[in-house]
């Protein structure tokens, strides 16, 4: 049967105390759908698989983990080539990186509606978008200028909720698993 490498990115699991997911139980939950080659990295909720054949989609997973853990848990599925080509084309290169620069990447489940001009920046600067795709969302944030993460609110005031955002050197990790 052939199986495809997937990545499933949850959202809003482990934060805060809240909605906690202990990754070997994930692991389980993900056996159980058929899946195989599971691994997980960090306790965020990234989890790489081979999924049997090409049924399984981020509604299955979203069902069959709420019936699991008892709470609603957001998925967005990628496939490994997806990822791997992004890292490949290293979006980043031309950014000046200091220990107060953070990238991140955006994974959005629907095409975005919103058209803006870019780069993005907050109203206090602090944040900026470079990119947006038809998948991703590629920004910066630097904590010089701003000490909290207030772009992640201009994040879902423009793209909505159905986004979930991940360091790029967790996604660059992703595609090294």
């Amino acid at each position: 049967m052939k199986t495809t490498r997937l990545i499933a990115l949850l959202r809003g699991i482990n934060v805060g105390g809240h909605h906690k997911v202990p990754m070997a139980e994930l692991s389980k939950a993900m056996e159980q759908l058929g899946c195989s080659g599971i691994s997980t990295l960090l306790n965020t909720g990234n989890v790489l698989f081979n999924a049997p054949g090409e049924t399984l989609s981020e509604t299955a997973i979203e069902t069959h983990l709420q019936n699991v853990f008892g709470f609603p848990i957001p998925v967005i599925l990628r496939t490994f080539d997806e990822l791997s080509e992004l890292v490949q084309t290293d979006p980043f290169k031309d950014v000046t990186v200091t220990k107060d620069t953070r990238l991140y990447v955006t994974f959005l489940k629907n095409k975005p509606t919103t058209a803006l001009q870019l780069p993005y920046f907050s109203a206090d600067r602090s944040f900026q978008i470079i990119s947006v795709s038809s998948i991703v969302v590629l920004s910066i944030l630097d904590l010089s200028i701003g000490k909290t993460v207030k772009g992640m609110d201009d994040l879902e005031k423009l793209f909505g909720k159905e986004v979930t955002t991940r360091n790029w050197n967790t996604v660059v990790k992703l595609t090294n698993k």
